[in-house]
Order: structure tokens, then sequence, then C-alpha cells
């Protein structure tokens, strides 16, 4: 085999011979190399997390939550059967619907005169059953706290009127009202910069393995040896720039 690739450098076939060697990752020469380049790559997370400190702290607008509770059963209901429990699960659907119409929606905003119309007010809303519970959690995200509960609690009323006119029984009860959060919801500054820092490092480390692996410059006579397998003879010097040579005898200068 030796031979063979011997017989293909002599006779130029150099090229081929290489395109079909295995693209071969050495792990340590990939060590070194990022070990190398160690202070680029904290570099980057310094500035991916400042970048991210700053963007949390001073330019996303703080957001708070605030939930309200509904039971879906109403008190005359008895539990005595499956077929109360998939009524009740069949309830919880029709709820998440009816709290979220536009009817409900519209009421809320003329009470509170909000700024925004029924669609906007929408999104603000989410509406979570727990698992194995007829209970439904109202919540309501605004950057500002009074907003976010006023907003919950007035969404949980006017959503228990409206689907006690419409199903024709007594209105869902309202077993907790919203509270004035001093947690912000989002953003969650610590787990953004800690991100931001871990991508922009990966990204760094990332780019540097990939210019070490695809790089296949000849600099050495190992790489020689490992690129083409062939034992390496001899190693031609650099030659020395002018100037730089041997300094004469004085027997030379006569």
């Amino acid at each position: 085999m030796q031979e063979t690739k011997g017989a293909a450098v002599r006779e130029g076939r150099l090229e081929p011979l290489l395109e079909e060697e295995e693209l071969e990752i050495d792990l340590r020469e990939l060590f070194f190399a990022i070990r190398k380049r160690i202070l680029y790559v904290l570099l980057a997370a310094l500035l991916g997390g400042g970048l991210s400190f700053f963007v949390s702290r001073f330019v996303l607008t703080p957001m708070y939550t605030s939930t309200s509770m509904l039971y879906i059963m109403s008190k005359e209901t008895t539990l005595t059967s499956l077929a109360d429990l998939q009524i009740g699960a069949q309830l919880t659907k029709d709820y998440r619907v009816l709290v979220t119409s536009r009817t409900v929606m519209e009421k809320v905003i003329e009470a509170l005169q909000l700024p925004m119309d029924y669609t906007e007010l929408r999104n603000m809303i989410r509406l979570e059953n727990p698992s194995d519970t007829r209970i439904l959690n109202i919540s309501v995200t605004d950057s500002s706290a009074e907003m976010a509960k006023q907003i919950a609690d007035t969404v949980a009323e006017c959503a228990s009127d409206y689907i006690a006119d419409i199903m024709e029984q007594n209105p869902p009860k309202i077993i907790e009202k919203g509270e004035i959060s001093h947690t912000k919801t989002s953003p969650k500054t610590r787990m953004d910069v800690l991100l931001a820092m871990l991508v922009s490092a990966c990204a760094v480390v990332a780019y540097v393995s990939l210019k070490t692996i695809l790089d296949d410059t000849i600099k050495t006579e190992d790489d020689i040896q490992n690129s083409l397998r062939l034992p390496v003879l001899a190693v031609i010097p650099e030659k020395a720039a002018p100037g730089k040579g041997k300094a004469k005898t004085g027997k030379d200068k006569g």
C-alpha cells in the first residue's frame, strides 16, 4: 500500500490521493486550538452576557401576571357517577371558549375603559385547567401589575355572568381573585444572561473547531507524514534573508 502511495506521489497524482482520504479529526489538536483561543471564548461570553443584561434591564418592558380562579361546576351539581365527571370535563372546554369570547372581552374593555380591541385583550389572557380538577385559571399579563390584577378579576366576573346567562345555570363561583404581583414574569434577566453567555461561548468554540478541522494547510513535516502516510526523507530549510547570514571572519575579509 505504501508503494502504491509513493508511486502516486511520483506520478503527480497527489490531489486524487488526498481526496480519497477520509477526514480525520484530531481531538488533541482541536483541544489545543480551543485552549489557545480561550481568551476569545471568555471575551465572547462576557460580551454576550453584558449585551443580554443591558437589553433585559434597560430595553425590554417588565411584565407582570395576575391570576383569578373559577370553579367549573355549580353548587347544585353532585358528582355521583362517571357521567358527572365527563360532564365536568366537557364544561371545562366550553368555559375556555366562553371566557375569551368577543362578548366577554368587549364587556371587560367597557368596564375598565381599556385602550385596545378585543383581540389585543384576548392575547393578554392565558387559560389553564390543572389536571384532574374543575378549576379554570385566568391569567393576565401586563406591564402594570395593578392593571393585570384588575383585568383578571374583571374577566372572571364578566365571564361568570355571561356563562350563567348562556348556559342557563348558576354562575360559576370565583374562588380566588388575582393579586398584585411584585415579581416580574419577564424578562428573566439572570436566565437570559446565562443563556446568552453560553450561546456566545459555544459560537466561538464552534468557529474555532470548524476552522481547525477544515484547515488542511501543511505546516510541518509531521503534517506531511500524517496526510500522505509517507515517511519524510529530508527537509529543506528556509533560505536565510540577505544580511542575516553567517558573519564573515577576518580571513574572509582579507
